[in-house]
C-alpha cells in the first residue's frame, strides 16, 4: 500500500510585514480558467484580508494559480486567512467546474527582505501571465493589480521598476509588454 504525504511547506509569522503568497490549484487544474471565478475568488480574498486587519496590495489570479501581495496584521493570521480564503472558494469551485476535490494543493508564503526583493518580487507577480502565455501584454490581462499600479504610478515608473528589479526568477520584460 502506498501512502500519500501532504507536503506542507514551513510558514513564517512576522507582524506588520509584507508577505508574497502562492496559492495552487490541486493537480495543476485550471479550474479558475473562468471569468466569474476569478472575480469571486479576488472579492473573497480582498474581503477575508480586509476581516483580518490585512492590507492586499497587489494581485494576479491566473487558471491554475494565484499570486498576492500584502502587509500582515496578525502574522499568525496567515493559516486562518488562507484556510477561509480555500474552504469558502472549494464549493463554489467544484460546482462551477463539476471537478472533484480536493480544489487547493497548497500555499506558500514569502517575505520580503527589503524594497529590492519586494520590488523583484512584484514584478515577477506582475509579469506571470506573460509567463504563463496568457497574454503578450500586461494591459491584456484583466485579472491583475497591473491596472492599478501603472494607473498610480505611470509608466515610466514602471519600465523603471521592472527594469532596476529582474532578478526573480529570470524575469525579462520588453519594452513593448506594457
Amino acid at each position: 500500500m502506498i501512502k500519500h504525504q501532504y507536503y506542507a511547506p514551513a510558514h513564517l509569522f512576522v507582524n506588520n510585514t509584507p508577505y508574497f503568497i502562492t496559492s495552487a490549484i490541486h493537480k495543476k487544474r485550471n479550474l479558475l480558467a473562468k471569468e466569474n471565478l476569478k472575480i469571486k475568488l479576488l472579492n473573497l480574498i480582498q474581503q477575508t484580508f480586509q476581516t483580518k486587519g490585512w492590507q492586499l496590495h497587489h494581485w494576479v489570479i491566473l487558471d491554475n494559480h494565484y499570486h498576492i501581495m500584502g502587509m500582515s496584521n496578525k502574522g499568525r493570521d496567515l493559516t486562518t486567512i488562507m484556510r477561509q480564503i480555500h474552504s469558502k472558494s472549494a464549493p463554489w469551485i467544484c460546482e462551477t467546474t463539476l471537478c472533484k476535490p480536493p480544489i487547493w494543493w497548497n500555499y506558500w508564503d514569502y517575505c520580503p527582505r527589503d524594497e529590492n526583493d519586494y520590488l523583484t518580487r512584484l514584478n515577477y507577480l506582475f509579469n506571470n501571465p506573460i509567463k504563463h502565455k496568457y497574454v503578450n501584454n500586461l494591459h491584456d490581462y484583466p485579472y491583475s493589480s497591473f491596472h492599478n499600479l501603472l494607473s498610480e504610478k505611470g509608466r515610466d515608473v514602471l519600465i523603471k521598476q521592472f527594469k532596476d528589479h529582474p532578478e526573480y526568477k529570470k524575469l525579462e520584460v520588453e519594452k513593448d509588454d506594457f
